[in-house]
């Protein structure tokens, strides 16, 4: 073999690696310094109670989902005061047909759900608001492989806030999102305590709404790159 030839071959060797290099940097920097599409993460407050302690919540665990990075937008919406009926053959034309059209954007990068604990269970609107979303399972899962994470709201610090998440967590299975706690302790999800009406006092459930919100924001820019 010539010279000439193991030099040429070398030289396209090092040009192919030089050039997978100069990608990987380039990735890097595109990581580090959160360039890239903006994902949306929607936070849903499913109390009838428009501006109250669920809406506070799901509004702390979206403020967590923004610290991640510039690329992840959020936008809280407040179903208080809303109509939403339950799943029927032919629903009636109400709130939830503009928001099924938020929930359609191909910038969806995640949801968080809020509900209140009433007797240890979601609310009738949040039950009313994930059966209506059942247009986006076919014909094709809008939903599928996207980061869903829960906020429960309750009068006690043990007031069934976990059955809540249980609840929300299991029904967003059969849309195909992934379901997501936050970081220790909140591995389950984000359980806040209603002292009058009131969450701002209680530090420790702000901060699991916080890191449920972070989560779900991280998730999102992993899936969806």
């Amino acid at each position: 073999m010539k010279t000439g030839e193991c030099n040429r071959r070398d030289f396209v060797a090092l040009a192919g690696a030089g050039a997978i290099a100069a990608a990987a940097g380039s990735a890097g920097a595109t990581a580090a310094t959160g360039e890239g599409k903006a994902l949306r993460i929607v936070g849903i407050a499913c109390s009838p109670r428009k501006g109250m302690t669920t809406a506070r919540a799901v509004r702390a665990a979206l403020d967590g989902a923004a610290s991640v990075g510039a690329r992840i937008q959020t936008e809280l919406i407040d179903l208080g005061g809303m109509s939403i009926a339950g799943w029927s053959p032919e629903p009636p034309k109400d709130d939830m047909e503009a928001i099924l059209e938020k929930l359609k954007d191909p910038a969806l990068g995640g949801l968080i759900i809020g509900s209140p604990s009433y007797f240890r269970g979601i609310s009738s609107l949040c039950k009313a608001f994930i059966e209506r979303c059942s247009p986006l399972r076919e014909p094709t899962m809008v939903l599928a492989d996207k980061p869903v994470g829960v906020v429960a709201v309750g009068g006690f610090r043990n007031g069934g806030q976990e059955l809540v998440i249980e609840q929300v967590q299991a029904a967003m299975l059969c849309f195909g999102m992934v379901p997501v706690g936050g970081k220790a302790p909140a591995f389950q999800g984000a359980t806040l305590m209603s002292a009058k009406d009131e969450i701002a006092q209680d530090e420790l459930g702000l901060d699991t709404a916080k890191k449920v919100g972070i989560h779900v924001a991280e998730l999102a820019l992993r899936l969806m790159g």
